[in-house]
């Protein structure tokens, strides 16, 4: 790769807020992204701009009419294609000399070494509902000394959490292990993804449905969730800016106007997540499944 070059033109604006030597080690990265759809695809895409000059993307679905309102690879011109394939040809068209690797079919458990293999960071595109292979994800993560970021759209705005591979895991961090059944890992999952649920405030919930494994989801949050994570990585790349690790989280309402930095010492241990996650899963996940 021929950072000068790209230093000099493509990412020439970067510089002044990035220095020269920030933007080269940068573009001498790697980030692992499973999903490449409303939130995965933007990352993708945010990161390619920033300079991020290899990636490992994986995405098992295809683009559907019903993704073009919030996802950024998706067009007319994209339907029926892979979604990973897709923002592989869009990273190159942003810097032909990006090294891209796709990983078919999805990351699994047979797969997840050679999808981190050589990562520096992982970002978490995954869908909410996806909790096994999201874990497993994490997981491998820490055993590998890589650092795991994710950062969810809700309503309109994002929640950002970034895991240190020698701090707080991601089983601590949400209070679940292999025992724990199926619906109370999600409830469990979505009181540590939102310790302040803002957005339940406006939401409309006769178009939330779990059993279907959909909800409402806009453009801006999943803009919002990209610039938390790339902004994140800058400062894990290259040392610049102040890292907030978990337990510690960020959450951002840009309709609300309210902004939270907070703390959960505990994880979910604290007896503030634990009723969370109980009322999550008495009034939401199970009333969905019956």
């Amino acid at each position: 790769m021929d950072s000068n070059s790209l230093i000099r033109n493509e990412f020439a604006r970067n510089i002044g807020l990035l220095t020269e030597e920030e933007q080269r080690r940068l573009l001498a990265s790697r980030i692992a992204v499973a999903g490449a759809g409303g939130v995965g695809g933007l990352h993708i895409l945010t990161l390619a701009r920033l300079g991020i000059g290899s990636f490992t993307i994986s995405d098992q679905d295809s683009f559907d009419v019903v993704n073009i309102s919030r996802q950024f690879g998706a067009f007319h011109s994209t339907l029926n294609r892979n979604k990973a394939e897709v923002l592989a040809g869009m990273v190159k068209d942003i810097n032909p000399q990006a090294d891209v690797r796709v990983i078919e079919g999805g990351v699994t458990e047979a797969n997840v070494q050679e999808f981190l293999d050589g990562a520096n960071a992982f970002v978490d595109g995954i869908d909410f509902f996806e909790i096994d292979i999201r874990r497993l994800i994490f997981n491998t993560c820490r055993e590998k000394g890589i650092f795991a970021l994710t950062a969810a759209p809700l309503g309109f705005g994002a929640t950002l959490q970034v895991f240190d591979p020698c701090g707080m895991s991601f089983d601590e961090y949400f209070g679940i292990d292999d025992q724990t059944p199926p619906l109370e890992k999600l409830a469990a999952f979505a009181a540590g993804l939102t310790p302040n649920p803002y957005h339940l405030s406006y939401i409309d919930p006769s178009r939330v449905n779990f059993k279907r494994r959909t909800g409402p989801a806009v453009s801006p949050a999943c803009t919002m969730a990209a610039s938390l994570i790339a902004t994140e990585l800058v400062k894990i790349l290259t040392g610049k800016g102040e890292l907030r690790v978990i337990p510690s989280y960020f959450q951002f309402d840009m309709l609300l106007n309210k902004v939270k930095m907070g703390r959960i010492a505990l994880g979910g241990k604290s007896p503030t997540q634990r009723k969370k996650r109980r009322l999550i899963l008495e009034n939401l996940l199970m009333k969905s499944e019956e």
